[in-house]
């Protein structure tokens, strides 16, 4: 394939992800709509939700950002009354954040209306293109892990996907 057959791929995997979100968000909303969650804090949240107790630093690397951002983040989300942080219990250094009960239980229902949507439409597939898609699923996960962390560095970023949700990991496990 050409450099610009591959570039012409590139866009269009931006392009069909990007629909898919915002046909997604159309349809069943933003969790805690009150509160207007940008995407990097939603993105924080839907870490913490599937990783209670989950440290600043181990959030960055799931997320592939700056801690001092994560940290600015959790801020904001300490503020909003969505987030909690309490020391651990065996290196008081060390703070675990976890959501609090309303944020999680917005959470989980944004989850679930998300994923019933979503397997409506999969159910319409054939399981040849469902099997297709789960494949295709593994290598964009690939893809996206093999992205740099930023423009600054050539080193691949340190994406595992059994922390990460349906929107960028490979089917299986616990889903956002």
């Amino acid at each position: 394939m050409s450099d610009e057959n591959v570039a012409g791929l590139a866009d269009d995997l931006y392009d069909v992800i990007g629909l898919l979100r915002r046909r997604s968000r159309r349809l069943v909303g933003a969790p805690l709509p009150e509160l207007a969650l940008s995407g990097a804090q939603l993105e924080l949240l839907r870490v913490v939700r599937r990783n209670p107790g989950i440290t600043v630093a181990e959030s960055a690397r799931v997320l592939g950002l700056a801690a001092n951002t994560v940290s600015t983040l959790v801020g904001q989300l300490l503020t909003l009354g969505v987030l909690v942080r309490e020391r651990d219990e065996s290196d008081r250094r060390v703070a675990r954040l976890d959501l609090t009960p309303p944020a999680r239980a917005g959470l989980e229902q944004w989850r679930d209306r998300r994923a019933q949507t979503t397997a409506t439409a999969l159910a319409g597939l054939s399981a040849d293109e469902r099997a297709r898609l789960a494949e295709a699923l593994t290598t964009i996960a690939r893809i996206a892990a093999d992205l740099p962390e930023s423009s600054h560095t050539s080193e691949s970023a340190s994406v595992t996907t059994s922390a990460t949700g349906p929107d960028d990991r490979p089917p299986g496990g616990d889903r956002p």
